[in-house]
């Protein structure tokens, strides 16, 4: 076993979860996806054999097998990561050399040899586009230095962005990352009475209001595996993007009406025509009728968007 891939989801997410696949297959990658759930599967998966308890595991196209995992755990999803990580490179994928955990609204658009060859360089991270420039007196990171020191963690290198939790990608030699993004995650609820069961816990004025990203930003300055660090392009944050759409903020691309949003000055993102450039297979989640209908409806907001838009 080389790479894995892994991703957590439960409820409506399920329909990231299939796009996601789908672009992995795409770009030729071939192997294991671990998918952690909460909840009942979706449709599309439910017909999967269960082989071991809490364990199911489908297979759609030749090399691509998805085993569905089901997670027993208080934590919100976000902050479990790290642990669904470390569980699954101890346990069902002990033989992987890498793993890479993306988010469920998150698409791969290049050749997957590309991730490989980026994870070989030091843990393969992206930079958030909120924040993106937080150098290294900035008050909050100044904060998490003083966290990290209760619990003997000091910087190791000086980072100048803020990164984005919704991706990682980790050899193994390098899983000690994962340890200290545990550590500093468990310090910080410990420390600062953050709810792990919460996505958000304070206001942005707070140096710990994403716990998930907020952590891995420290563990990424404690480490001492090279990391490896990419722009906001690298989730199409930006234009110039090649690497991966990630589907931010709310509605999702599968809940979104695109004319509405159009009409209210808020055109399609490359997120949104990412995602339905990859509903079809191996995964096939709609009627083709459904399928055309919502390209057409991208299509003409993008018509509309070039002459109406919100400042």
């Amino acid at each position: 076993m080389a790479s894995i891939v892994c991703t957590l989801f439960e409820n409506h997410y399920h329909y990231g979860v299939a796009a996601l696949i789908n672009s992995l297959y795409t770009n030729n990658y071939r192997g294991e996806v671990y998918v952690g759930y909460r909840g009942s599967l979706p449709n599309w998966a439910e017909k999967a054999p269960s082989f071991q308890t809490g364990v199911k595991t489908l297979s759609w196209a030749e090399g691509l097998d998805v085993h569905f995992l089901l997670i027993q755990t208080s934590y919100h999803f976000a902050n479990y990561k790290p642990y669904f990580i470390r569980e699954l490179l101890l346990g069902p994928a002990a033989q992987a050399t890498s793993i890479f955990y993306f988010d469920p609204d998150i698409l791969v658009n290049c050749r997957w040899a590309f991730f490989e060859e980026w994870a070989s360089c030091g843990v393969a991270l992206v930079h958030e586009i909120i924040r993106h420039d937080m150098g290294p007196q900035h008050p909050f990171r100044v904060a998490w230095e003083r966290t990290a020191e209760k619990i003997n963690l000091f910087p190791r290198r000086l980072l100048h962005s803020y990164i984005n939790a919704g991706f990682c990608g980790v050899n193994r030699n390098n899983i000690e990352f994962i340890d200290i993004w545990i550590k500093v995650i468990e310090a910080i609820v410990k420390q600062h009475n953050t709810d792990p069961t919460c996505f958000t816990s304070f206001d942005r004025s707070y140096p710990f209001n994403f716990v998930d990203q907020d952590a891995m930003n420290i563990a990424a300055m404690c480490c001492e595996s090279p990391v490896s660090e990419m722009g906001p392009e690298a989730m199409d944050f930006v234009p110039g993007g090649w690497t991966m759409s990630h589907a931010t903020g709310f509605p999702k691309p599968w809940r979104k009406n695109f004319l509405l949003s159009a009409f209210q000055g808020v055109p399609p993102t490359r997120a949104d025509k990412a995602y339905w450039a990859y509903v079809e297979e191996p995964v096939c989640l709609y009627k083709s009728y459904d399928i055309v209908r919502k390209r057409i409806a991208l299509r003409i907001a993008s018509f509309i968007s070039r002459f109406y838009r919100r400042n």
